[in-house]
């Protein structure tokens, strides 16, 4: 989470904007034990702002297997591309749920190297959409 000073109003703005959820893994504010974090999308380590163009919702998980990295290695490739950006590119885009809903696979360069980067597919991540799979609540509309 941030240690900046970013407004209540700015908070309220981006978590309506990105519907109350992970920008990354789309898990939602209501089935995540804690709460979702504004995270710069650049970050302030490399020079990123706290500009609200700059911010957006994310898991704690996703925020910190994401840290400082703006880039990420496509496993089919082997190329290094930007990770997804959730306040510029949509998710539908470059990103699908599995079959049975508990994985995230990505069909592009950006979506492949995201998924990698961020885990997307770990093991707790897994389990946990299965039991909301199981529940009735996953995987969440576009």
């Amino acid at each position: 989470m941030s240690r900046t000073n970013i407004s209540a109003a700015v908070r309220k703005r981006i978590r309506e904007i990105a519907r109350d959820r992970c920008g990354y893994c789309l898990s939602p504010q209501q089935y995540v034990l804690g709460v979702l974090e504004i995270e710069h999308i650049i970050p302030r380590a490399l020079g990123g702002s706290d500009d609200e163009s700059n911010l957006w919702l994310s898991c704690s998980l996703c925020n910190r297997y994401k840290g400082a990295q703006i880039t990420g290695v496509d496993p089919t490739s082997g190329v290094t591309v930007p990770l997804f950006n959730p306040r510029t590119q949509i998710w539908a885009e470059h990103f699908q749920w599995s079959a049975d809903g508990t994985r995230i696979i990505g069909l592009t360069p950006i979506g492949r190297a995201t998924g990698e980067a961020l885990q997307l597919n770990n093991e707790v991540a897994v389990e946990v959409r299965r039991n909301w799979v199981l529940a009735g609540w996953h995987p969440p509309e576009e």
